[in-house]
């Protein structure tokens, strides 16, 4: 396994009020240019009932829906050694700067996407930050077997308080 940068460019800015960390893009995700890209992942469905509107389909669409609901994403890990999109072959890992990345923005809340994306900001980021991160399941479509669309969609419903 070599190392893989993250090519995909935060996507926070000033107005954002909500950011939602994943872990490290899967390789569809990061030929693509943007976050959740595999169709297997459930992220933009999710998301779309969530706020009872339409799937985004295109990155243009959906940095739109993100804008439109002050919600910013991006990844905890920079670097990391990887075997495909499994988050359990991750090894070498630096971590993103979350606080330098939030401090001009209006952000309040932070999501962690997945039990290791958790794990990384309570131990790499949520002292500088100080804000507490509220675990989301993951929408990766390896979560399948542990959570129906419908509890995805329940647990992500806790988004809508801080917005």
């Amino acid at each position: 396994m070599s190392l893989q940068i993250d090519p995909i460019k935060p996507f926070i800015y000033p107005e954002a009020k909500v950011l939602i960390l994943g872990t490290f893009p899967a390789p569809k995700a990061r030929e693509s240019g943007f976050y959740y890209a595999h169709p297997s992942n459930r992220f933009w469905k999710v998301m779309a009932s969530v706020f009872d509107e339409g799937v985004p389909e295109t990155i243009e669409q959906r940095k739109d829906f993100l804008r439109q609901r002050k919600i910013a994403l991006w990844n905890m890990i920079h670097a990391c050694s990887i075997d495909g999109a499994k988050d359990s072959s991750i090894k070498d890992i630096q971590i993103n700067d979350i606080a330098r990345a939030i401090s001009k923005t209006q952000i309040k809340q932070i999501f962690t996407s997945g039990r290791l994306a958790s794990k990384l900001y309570r131990q790499n980021a949520m002292a500088e930050t100080g804000i507490k991160d509220i675990y989301l399941p993951s929408t990766s479509g390896a979560n399948r077997a542990n959570f129906t669309f419908e509890q995805l969609v329940d647990e992500h419903k806790k988004i809508l308080e801080f917005l």
